[in-house]
């Protein structure tokens, strides 16, 4: 934005120091003025006759007055410029570490020393919020290498195979349209899964009464066949459990949980456990999956993007990568917490702890 120049606030605050002193030195003179002349006859009686007293008073004292005066505008001056180049020290690295984030640089911090006080607080704040944006940034930026090289990836085996068909005519169409329709079918179910996580990130959704445990029912529904296949029993407990959101966006969430639960299980005989509650503020919406032993760093890192957790694995089902990442942005786009922890027996449990509707515990 433009805007026309004008004064510093250097400059500014100066001016005021000046002018303050200079209005607290006259008042200060014309109250010894007026106390003064009002103690004074006007006239004395000395050998040359009457002499006026007030006037010879005046003459004798006005230039010390406007001495002083002058002194005053010139200290105030002065002092009030390095007071304030003092006062507002902080605020200059203040401003220098936005004009660098301006510019793209993000790791710079303030670091501004000293005890607590308002300056203190900004650069702090400002700190802070350099440090999520750098993280986000980076973040991000991981995001898109990473959705780039899976997006690339079918889109190059598809051309391998197209390659492969057209320099071999002879070849059967019937195996390779099979394979096109896998690949093709990946990077649709990639992009309708990159698709929904950015939904989520914008929080582009209208906020309605949602009960989790009807959620956990639906969800249990559509993927029991797959459960079965699998060798997966599935319990569930829980009763109502209110909270205000995205239906659509909720159910989704809990599909991935118990998808991503059955999934990562044991090879024959495995369980999931799906749990509802309701706190006082809060509720939580808890799915446990046998399986292997995981470690801590791990289960950590299997709520970023295109982090399988291809160790533990077992079929033809491991997704594109993006099963707890969207849960973990749904989660956040509810104002809510996701905590994944790995169990002593083995497997998962994923904890979801959103706002509860009001009056959830009545």
């Amino acid at each position: 934005m433009d805007r026309a120049p004008g004064l510093s606030v250097r400059l500014k605050l100066t001016l005021s120091y000046a002018g303050f002193l200079m209005l607290a030195g006259a008042s200060l003179l014309a109250t010894v003025w007026v106390y003064l002349l009002r103690g004074l006859p006007d006239t004395a009686t000395s050998s040359r006759g009457l002499v006026p007293i007030r006037t010879i008073v005046l003459r004798a004292c006005a230039p010390a007055s406007v001495g002083v005066l002058v002194f005053l505008l010139i200290f105030g001056l002065l002092g009030g410029w390095l007071l304030a180049g003092r006062m507002l020290a902080p605020l200059t690295r203040i401003t220098d570490a936005t004009r660098m984030a301006a510019n793209g640089s993000l790791s710079h911090r303030i670091e501004l020393d000293g005890r607590k006080d308002e300056f203190r607080e900004l650069a702090d704040a400002f700190d802070t919020m350099l440090a999520r944006l750098e993280a986000n940034v980076a973040e991000h930026q991981r995001f898109a290498a990473n959705a780039s090289h899976e997006l690339r990836t079918p889109l190059a085996i598809t051309k391998m195979l197209l390659d492969v068909a057209r320099s071999d005519p002879a070849r059967s169409t019937g195996e390779l349209i099979g394979r096109l329709h896998t690949v093709n079918t990946r990077a649709i179910d990639l992009t309708e899964a990159l698709l929904l996580l950015s939904r989520a990130d914008r929080r582009s959704f209208t906020r309605e009464y949602v009960d989790l445990s009807l959620n956990v029912e639906e969800a249990i529904e559509t993927l029991l066949p797959r459960a079965e296949k699998q060798g997966v029993t599935i319990e569930s407990s829980g009763g109502v459990t209110p909270t205000v959101g995205s239906p659509a966006l909720l159910l989704q969430m809990t599909i991935n949980l118990v998808h991503n639960a059955i999934v990562h299980n044991l090879a024959e005989k495995g369980t999931v456990w799906v749990t509802t509650s309701v706190h006082p503020k809060s509720v939580t919406l808890t799915v446990e999956n046998a399986g292997e032993k995981l470690s801590a760093q791990l289960a950590s890192t299997l709520t970023e993007p295109f982090q399988r957790g291809t160790e533990r694995v077992h079929n033809d089902h491991a997704g594109v990568g993006l099963g707890l990442a969207i849960v973990k942005s749904i989660t956040q786009a509810h104002d809510g917490t996701l905590t994944t922890t790995p169990r002593a027996e083995g497997g998962l449990r994923v904890t979801v702890r959103l706002p509860a509707a009001p009056g959830a515990m009545t």
